[in-house]
């Protein structure tokens, strides 16, 4: 039989623990810049997984003894893993601990990238693949609870800056792994990743909230897959900033997909090493990141949309010389990576600002426009190099970026996006409020 001072005890232990857990939630929670900075760093190595094996193909596969068309599989599943990961896994951001999701996910990546590192079959490979691209997409659970944390003044600067370290490992990743593999083995790449992820999970642990400043959602798992759907259907400002996405990233794409062929040929006959190198000019692209994001928070995202489209379109022109110049190589790829992180900084920033209860839907939903983007332009871009040679793959991508800047022409006027929520308050010194404004 239970006492009256148990009955007393109880509740307040529990109120302590609730007390404790409060402290560590979205309003009492600082983001320094520092946390920013790691936050950033998370995501780059997450993301850089999905980019590792693009030049160790042929390597892996006399060491397996794998086909070519095996060979092909271990990017393919690893793209699949990732598309499936941004519908199935990033949506749970919305409804659990995020703190203990995002740990979860990167030691299970680990796990992965250990197979992967000791696989000695064709079929452990291409599942340790799969199973890594699924998990990879905490990079987007990183980026939705950072923008949760940060404060409506300043969520473009933290966007920008955690996408700025997305946009880093993408481009290092195939530079870093080469390197490693040349001193230690294709192996050492991914156990070295493997060490890596879980030193960040045991790192986030410490340092992070369980939530942002927005509660999760009561919804159950179906109803939350259900309403990604939904929220597609109501926002338009959703389905114009995703298909904006799709645009940027076929461009992206076909640039960085196919751009070794033309190199590894006349006149250049460069390197693997060398061409991976070319990912370290187009690191300028993170510097896009951060100044889109702050573009954003003064309210400029429709000039800052049409503006890096018009440079995205421009870029082919130099890109399309890359045979006679690598200086005009250097260029275009710097005016195409600057173009395309602007744009993508610009689209997370607004859509998650529609439902920041929803952000992890709303992210995932739209990165997986990012995937269908991407693989066409790859698939694309490499089939035209084939049978038309490196001017046609410039004028499809060209074709894509046109196709944007023509999107952002004919939706600029009529399309609502949020606004600086906190300016908008400070001015008028009302409430927050979403803005129905255009574009500026």
């Amino acid at each position: 039989m239970l006492m009256p001072g148990n009955c007393k005890a109880a509740p307040r232990r529990t109120e302590d623990r609730n007390t404790e857990d409060r402290n560590r939630e979205g309003p009492t929670f600082t983001l320094s810049h520092g946390v920013v900075i790691l936050f950033a760093v998370a995501c780059g190595a997450a993301v850089a997984n999905v980019y590792f094996s693009q030049p160790l193909l042929v390597t892996m596969g006399h060491d397996l003894a794998m086909s070519p068309a095996l060979v092909g599989g271990v990017v393919t599943l690893t793209h699949v893993g990732y598309g499936l990961g941004l519908f199935f896994l990033v949506p749970l951001g919305d409804m659990a601990d995020r703190r203990r999701l995002i740990v979860a996910q990167l030691l299970l990546l680990a796990g992965a990238l250990v197979v992967v590192a000791v696989a000695r079959t064709a079929a452990v490979l291409l599942a340790g693949m799969a199973a890594m691209g699924l998990l990879a997409v905490v990079t987007q659970t990183l980026v939705a609870f950072a923008a949760s944390l940060a404060p409506a003044a300043g969520r473009g600067r933290v966007v920008g800056l955690v996408t700025s370290g997305v946009v880093i490992g993408i481009l290092l990743a195939r530079t870093a792994s080469g390197l490693i593999a040349d001193l230690a083995g294709w192996r050492s790449v991914y156990l070295a990743s493997a060490a890596l992820t879980t030193l960040l999970a045991l790192v986030l642990y410490r340092v992070l909230p369980r939530h942002g400043a927005v509660p999760p959602t009561p919804l159950r798992y179906g109803q939350l897959l259900r309403s990604t759907v939904t929220l597609f259907a109501r926002e338009r400002l959703l389905r114009i900033r995703a298909l904006f996405g799709l645009l940027i990233f076929a461009a992206f794409s076909t640039l960085w997909s196919s751009v070794a062929l033309p190199l590894s040929e006349a006149p250049y006959f460069l390197s693997h090493s060398a061409i991976g190198a070319l990912g370290l000019i187009g690191v300028a692209g993170a510097l896009a990141a951060t100044v889109a994001g702050r573009l954003n928070d003064r309210g400029l995202s429709g000039r800052t949309t049409g503006i890096a489209l018009a440079l995205l379109a421009a870029s082919w022109l130099p890109l399309a010389f890359t045979r006679s110049s690598l200086w005009a190589l250097a260029v275009g790829v710097i005016l195409l990576d600057l173009a395309v992180q602007a744009v993508h900084v610009t689209n997370q920033t607004l859509i998650y600002a529609l439902h920041p209860d929803a952000g992890s839907r709303l992210i995932g939903g739209y990165m997986v426009f990012y995937s269908i983007g991407s693989a066409t332009g790859a698939i694309a871009a490499t089939s035209l190099y084939t049978v038309a040679g490196w001017g046609a793959v410039c004028a499809l991508g060209a074709a894509f970026s046109c196709l944007g800047l023509a999107l952002w022409a004919f939706t600029r006027h009529n399309t609502p996006a949020t606004r600086d929520s906190s300016a908008a308050c400070r001015r008028s010194g009302g409430p927050r409020r979403p803005a129905d404004a255009p574009c500026a």
